[in-house]
């Protein structure tokens, strides 16, 4: 295990969900005295997402511009990367795959070899995706085979080996997490929680794929957010790490569960023709990170799920006033 420094931390894609929440949390933690964004702030990444806070720095750009890359971390001041720049939706993934290529593949290794160059710790930030679908009550692990289903997944578990082959290859100091599916506040409109919030506050119909029977693991992202610094601080270097809360919910389940927190009929809901490709279940032992990260989740679902609807709604209606 190794003790990481995280005086001055990069935070690549930290004006996004995932991203916001981790910088929020960095802020916060006494070791850290400043953070570095380094963000596209495209549709996804938005400056108020993050506090107004004369410890954050902002930068403009991509980590798949190898001069920007290297002149940040040449500086000698950035002590660690945590790498949260992606696209992540799978939807777009599937009409323009080169997309992912571009950011997911070709960014994160430019990211990789500047940091292998200058020394630094890296933390990846990858998907419990990259594993496909598992039947119940089967649990993937880490030395589970990785078998994506989609552009995204692919292009996240292409991201994967690079790291691990640059761990075995050259014994580069890095560490890999593996999240499960995430709610919480700031999240993109387009995924699934606030797409379906906005529809039913709108009056309008709940697109669930297919059956809606397809099974995923949600985590609050301030737990999400915690096992990644958790993982950055004293993961081993080379390992993998699942980050998931054992809260296993049917996709109609969610629906039906967001309208009836709203007090709307359930006849909004409408079944729709199912995505290619798309996986059935996808569910994560994190047994490792409780082990060796002194991590768990400490967000219950029956509380911070209806807060979370509670500030959707809010926003939705901030936006229609």
């Amino acid at each position: 295990m190794i003790a990481r420094d995280a005086t001055h931390l990069l935070v690549t894609g930290g004006a996004g969900f995932i991203g916001s929440a981790l910088v929020r949390l960095l802020l916060a933690h006494p070791e850290t005295t400043r953070v570095t964004v380094l963000d596209k702030f495209t549709y996804a990444g938005r400056r108020d997402h993050l506090p107004d806070d004369s410890r954050l720095s902002l930068i403009p750009g991509d980590i798949a511009n190898r001069e920007l890359v290297e002149q940040i971390l040449a500086g000698g001041e950035i002590t660690g990367v945590l790498n949260l720049a992606a696209e992540s939706h799978v939807d777009r993934s599937i009409d323009r795959p080169a997309d992912f290529v571009a950011s997911n593949i070709t960014g994160a290794s430019t990211l990789l070899e500047a940091c292998r160059t200058a020394l630094i710790p890296l933390l990846q930030c990858s998907t419990d995706e990259v594993y496909g679908s598992i039947e119940a009550p089967g649990l993937f692990t880490e030395d589970s085979p990785i078998r994506p289903s989609s552009p995204y997944s692919a292009s996240k578990a292409a991201a994967d080996l690079l790291c691990l082959a640059a761990h075995h290859t050259y014994g580069q100091d890095l560490v890999i997490t593996r999240g499960s599916n995430n709610y919480g506040p700031r999240q993109h409109p387009e995924k699934f929680i606030p797409r379906m919030v906005a529809c039913a506050l709108a009056g309008e119909p709940l697109p669930v794929y297919g059956s809606g029977l397809q099974v995923r693991d949600w985590i609050h992202v301030d737990d999400h957010a915690a096992g990644i610094l958790a993982a950055y601080l004293n993961g081993h270097s080379g390992r993998v790490y699942n980050l998931g809360a054992n809260c296993e919910r049917t996709n109609l389940e969610m629906v039906r569960e967001i309208l009836a927190h709203l007090e709307l009929p359930a006849a909004q809901v409408a079944h729709v023709n199912d995505r290619p490709g798309h996986d059935l279940r996808y569910a994560v032992d994190a047994t490792r990170a409780r082990a060796e990260l002194s991590w768990e989740p400490r967000r219950d679902f029956a509380t911070a799920f209806p807060e979370t609807l509670r500030q959707l709604a809010a926003e939705h209606e901030k936006g229609a006033s």
